[in-house]
């Protein structure tokens, strides 16, 4: 099953947290962070949303950082995505 995000959404896979340190001490998965890094999996084709124009800016494949909180978790075929909108994405990662 595939997933097509609609108007100003884009569906993002969180990239697994770190489980060592600089240091090399092993986190246990209690102690690791929610990541904010993420790769951008869709992208909606944008348009008309609350009244304003939205033009869509993201593509499939880069990396970004979003709000540690925002969107919607979803889980398809075994794997966990998360559906944000676009202005939910602080950067992208280069």
């Amino acid at each position: 099953m595939a997933l097509k995000p609609l108007a100003d959404r884009v569906v993002i896979k969180l990239v697994e947290a770190e489980e060592t340190t600089r240091g090399g001490i092993i986190l246990p998965d209690n102690a690791k962070e929610k990541p904010q890094v993420a790769e951008v999996v869709a992208v909606g084709p944008g348009g008309l949303v609350d009244g304003k124009e939205v033009q869509m800016y993201l593509q499939p494949g880069q990396k970004v950082i979003a709000s540690k909180y925002a969107g919607t978790e979803v889980k398809v075929d075994g794997e966990e995505y998360t559906i944000v909108r676009q202005n939910d994405i602080l950067a992208v990662v280069e």
